[in-house]
This record gives structure tokens, C-alpha cells and sequence, in this order.
């Protein structure tokens, strides 16, 4: 982006919350928002609870030892009652003169709820790069903010939305991300991933914003997919090579190559990178649908593709909007297995439509291409605000609005909302046996293939089939702070 000349230079602090987790990604987006501040001037710091878990007590300490013109803090919804309620009344009680101010998913879609019931000064909506340094000068200048278009903000009691800014149309405008105000390093140690090898150093890169799709479930912040060109990714890939060391990079894309000319381009500029490299990246299963892409992606590196596949059953991918078919998703899965990528076999029961016989489905699926690049086991939809599924839910009298929805979210692996003809027992009784089930096999499967320790295995499974059986019948809070079997795997 164009450098903008401040009048006045700020001090600003990015709060990277703590996820209570040791696998942890990149936070590009404050990285990227840090890297526009600092070209306008101002002096940005990180907070990385994220790494070092600090607890609130010693932010709030740090924060009464520092003084800040803005505290900023980007969110995702799952998070928002565990981490963001919390940490909004340390901030709102020891900022001093700081605004503080909100962005990301989270609150994009619901700025008026959030605002008010986290007392955030502000909240920009949508893309941050754009907004965020002709924002710190209003706030150094006192500027009046009804002007300020991207962003809303309280007035006391009173909460005033302004029109929302366009989304960047050239990404080579955007300054790669502040990875030096970071503790990088400790990235590395916590991010091996499917493909990589101990000594590889894995980092995530975004190539696109946005996606062709608009299935149901998903929240997305704008319509539509905008490419950077493959000149400035593969100069962000050179740097990240040159400067860290970086081998395998995480396409964080939902889309990393939307066409056969782009894959193409990409995969011969890849070669002429004259590094090692191996990546991951998400897709659509049409791509997967073209053996000879595929044999171009492996060849290039490609070590894992993410599938978006969410349903075997017709119906539930038409109610969902997917514009895909089942035959797709088979196609898709045996042909990147063929080409020796392991997949990544993404999906979610208890849709609309969803039944008994679509769980077994799935499961089937599940047990015949486990590839054991990673154990996956399936969730519910959770039908976060603003995605098609949460104004469904609102327009079916399952939520009333935002309040509602996050005293009923409790954790991806339960109902928020329950979209099948089931009732909520025999939702979860299914979910037990289908993840008992395929934890068992995945495990068992090690041990006859890899010669894994027997013992240790079944130690494993017996312990995550515990935390599902305690998730969907739980007896204590303690017993919903379970992440996943993904998240269970690395710690």
C-alpha cells in the first residue's frame, strides 16, 4: 500500500490472545496491520500470549507500565467467551488513554453486540490494512469518527456503524507482514506439519483473500477472491527463505490456485525458485477432479491438499450451497491419493438434512482413505454470526441474535444448533460411536503399517475417546475445554 504520512506518531500494541494451545499458527493479520503502521511512523509492539500464555494479571501489569494511543486486539467468534470477554475487561481497566480497539471475523459481522458488551472504543470492519493508519490519526488528532469510513465505534451507550470501506483490490499493495516484532522462531518449534521433515521450518503465506464458493457455514468478510500476482508471492517466498529459513510453506488461502493457467504459471515459477520446497494449500475438489494438476502440484512440492468435501450425501451439499457432487468428492480424494498428496478429508454432520445413514457414510469414507497424514474425526456445523447457517437459525427461531448464540457455543465439538429431526442425545450418542470408531481404526492402523508401539497406541486412543465421550457428556466445565483430535495429536 501507498506509504501514509501521519501527522503525528503513535505508539500502538497488538494483543495476540492466548489460544491455550502449543500449536500455533502465524498471526498474519496483525502482522500485516504492523507492517502498515510502522511504514505510516508509529511504533507498534506485540503481545504475544499466544507463545508465552501469559496470564491476564501480568498484561494488565504491563499495560499499567506502558502507555499506548491504541490496544488492538483481532478475534475469531469460537474464542470470544473463553479468551475475548476476559481479556476486554483487563484492557478496558488498564489501558489508561488507549482506545481499544477490535477486528477480524469476530466482530465484523456483529459490531453492535460486541461493542457493547466488550466496552471496545472500536471496532473496524472487515480488511484492517486500509483503515488502521488513517485511524490512529484521527485518534492522535481527536478527529471526529463519524467520518471515518470501515469502522464503527461507542458513543457511551450508543453504538454508530459507518459504511464499510471496499476491499483492496491490488494485495501487492499490502507490505509483507512485521515477522521481526514477532517471537518467529517459536513459530517454528510449534508448526511441523503433514509432509515436513524435523528439520524443515514451516510458515504460513497468504496468496488470495476470499473464495468463488459461498457455502453456508463459512463467514467470509467480503464476496468474491482477489490474487496477488506470483511475481510478489514468490518474492515473499524468497525473503521468508533467505531470512528464516523457511522450507515449507502453509498456503493459508481457501482457495491457493482458482484456475488451470494460474496452477500452471505457479507451479513453473516454483521451479525456478532454485530452493527446496514443500507446502500445503486448501482447495475446491474440482481442482483434485484433474489428474494432470495434481501431478503438477506433486512434482512441484505439494505435500497436502485441504478438501473442502462436508457431505456425502447430495442434499445436505445442495442445502449447504457447495455446488459440488458426491461423485466429486470421491474423484477428488482417490486422485490426490493416486498422485501421492495426502488429503485433507474435511466434514460436518448434523447439516440440514443430515441423517443417521449420512454419519455411516462418512465414516466409511473416512476408514477407506485414511492415508494416516492425520486423524480426522467429524464436528457438528456451528452456525457463527454471519454465515447463511446463523441467519437460517435466527429465521427458524433456533437463535435469537448474538447473546444467544454465544451462551449456547460452547465448543466446536457440541451443538450450538441443532439442524437435524434427531433429538440432542442421540445427535452426540452418534457422534460418540462414530469418532470412538474411527479413532480406534486410525490407531490401529499405525501399528499394523508403521510397526507403532501397540501399547502406546491404544494408550492414545483410549485417552481421546475420553475427552469426545466427556465433551458430548460432560460433567464438569472442565470437561468442554477439549480441542480436537488434531490439537490432541501434538501436544
Amino acid at each position: 500500500m501507498p506509504n501514509y504520512d501521519a501527522k503525528k506518531k503513535g505508539s500502538i500494541l497488538f494483543i495476540v490472545p492466548d489460544t491455550y494451545q502449543d500449536d500455533n499458527y502465524f498471526p498474519l493479520g496483525p502482522a500485516y496491520l504492523a507492517s502498515v503502521l510502522r511504514l505510516a511512523g508509529h511504533k507498534v509492539e506485540i503481545y504475544s500470549q499466544d507463545i508465552f500464555h501469559q496470564p491476564n494479571e501480568e498484561l494488565a501489569d504491563y499495560l499499567d507500565n506502558n502507555n499506548f494511543d491504541a490496544v488492538g486486539v483481532g478475534f475469531l467468534a469460537a474464542r470470544y467467551v473463553e479468551t475475548m470477554r476476559p481479556l476486554a475487561s483487563i484492557v478496558n481497566g488498564h489501558k489508561k488513554k488507549a482506545k481499544f480497539i477490535l477486528g477480524g471475523h469476530g466482530p465484523t459481522a456483529i459490531p453492535e453486540y460486541i461493542l457493547k458488551d466488550t466496552a471496545a472504543d472500536i471496532i473496524v470492519l472487515g480488511e484492517g490494512e486500509k483503515v488502521i493508519a488513517p485511524l490512529v490519526d484521527d485518534i492522535l488528532n481527536r478527529k471526529d469518527l463519524r467520518k471515518r469510513d470501515g469502522i464503527a465505534f461507542r458513543v457511551g451507550n450508543k453504538v454508530i456503524v459507518n459504511k464499510s470501506v471496499a476491499p483492496i483490490a491490488n494485495l501487492d499493495e499490502i507490505p509483507f507482514p512485521a515477522w521481526d516484532l514477532f517471537p518467529i522462531e517459536k513459530y517454528f518449534d510449534r508448526s511441523l506439519f503433514i509432509g515436513s521433515e524435523p528439520d524443515d521450518k514451516v510458515f504460513p503465506i497468504a496468496t488470495s483473500r476470499g473464495c468463488v464458493g459461498r457455502c453456508s457455514f463459512c463467514y467470509r468478510m467480503e464476496k468474491g477472491i482477489r490474487l496477488r500476482s506470483l511475481d510478489n508471492i514468490f518474492k515473499e517466498m524468497k525473503l521468508l527463505n533467505s531470512r528464516y529459513g523457511i522450507t515449507y510453506f502453509r498456503f493459508s488461502d481457501e482457495m491457493l490456485l482458482p484456475s488451470l493457467s494460474r496452477i500452471k504459471e505457479f507451479v513453473l515459477m516454483l521451479k525456478k525458485l532454485k530452493i527446496p520446497v514443500k507446502y500445503s494449500c486448501n482447495a475446491r475438489v474440482e481442482l483434485a477432479k484433474n489428474k494432470e494438476i495434481l501431478k503438477m502440484l506433486k512434482a512441484s512440492g505439494c505435500k497436502f491438499l485441504n478438501l473442502g468435501l462436508e457431505s456425502l450425501n447430495q442434499n445436505v451439499l445442495n442445502l449447504m450451497g457447495k455446488r459440488t457432487t458426491v461423485e466429486d468428492n470421491y474423484r477428488a480424494v482417490e486422485n490426490t491419493i493416486a498422485a501421492g498428496i495426502h488429503p485433507g478429508l474435511n466434514f460436518i454432520w448434523a447439516n440440514p438434512g443430515d441423517t443417521r445413514k449420512s454419519l455411516r457414510d462418512i465414516v466409511k469414507f473416512l476408514i477407506k482413505y485414511d492415508t494416516l497424514g492425520q486423524l480426522r474425526t467429524v464436528r457438528p456445523p456451528t452456525p457463527f454470526p454471519g454465515s447463511p447457517l446463523y441467519y437460517q437459525a435466527i429465521q427458524d427461531k433456533k437463535l435469537a441474535g448474538p447473546a444467544d448464540f454465544f451462551d449456547k457455543f460452547k465448543n466446536s465439538e457440541r451443538l450450538t444448533v441443532n439442524f437435524t429431526d434427531l433429538p440432542d442425545d442421540e445427535v452426540y450418542s452418534a457422534l460418540f460411536a462414530a469418532n470412538s470408531f474411527l479413532i480406534k481404526n486410525h490407531f490401529n492402523k499405525r501399528v499394523k503399517l508403521f510397526k507403532e508401539n501397540k501399547k502406546a497406541c491404544s494408550l492414545k486412543a483410549e485417552a481421546m475417546i475420553d475427552s469426545f465421550k466427556r465433551v458430548y457428556f460432560p460433567k464438569t466445565e472442565a470437561d468442554l475445554k477439549f480441542r480436537g483430535s488434531r490439537h490432541y495429536l501434538k501436544k
